[in-house]
């Protein structure tokens, strides 16, 4: 059941990709490790970055999130240096309902909008409450880094 809901989304997002978003098996032998990369979303710091993500579908999926974590380096107080991403629909709020295409689009408009009062980073999340010029400067610095 749930190769065929993966092989579905598949299908839907190769018809209707979702905005700066892209994912796809990294090969053909498993469908169930896909390879995803996020555009960062314009007028924030990660403009102008491409973000690679993997993304490893459960055997119970839909009923099981995905586990989905950041590859390319990124700093943002949600998502730590191993690139693991505190987003509530990956964890206690995800529905059978939500698709891949869904969570990647949460997964940009985290990039735009943060959340540092759920933070995975507390000391990036205090930078980005105290010090908000320097948390875009140096998550800027760190997409031409490690983003581009």
């Amino acid at each position: 059941m749930a190769l065929k809901r993966i092989q579905k989304e598949l299908a839907d997002l190769s018809k209707d990709p979702p905005s700066n978003c892209s994912a796809g098996p990294i090969d053909d032998k498993d469908q169930f490790h896909w390879q995803a990369t996020i555009m960062g979303p314009e007028g924030s710091p990660y403009q102008g970055g491409l973000f690679s993500l993997n993304i490893h579908f459960p055997t119970d999926y839909p009923f099981k999130p995905p586990k989905i974590n950041f590859v390319t380096r990124i700093y943002h107080p949600n998502i730590n240096q191993n690139g693991a991403i505190c987003l509530d629909i990956l964890k206690d709020q995800w529905s059978p309902a939500l698709t891949i295409s869904k969570v990647l689009l949460s997964i940009s408009s985290l990039l735009t909008d943060p959340n540092p009062d759920d933070p995975l980073v507390p000391e990036i999340a205090n930078i980005y409450k105290t010090d908000k010029q320097r948390y875009e400067a140096t998550a800027r610095e760190w997409t031409r880094k490690y983003a581009s």
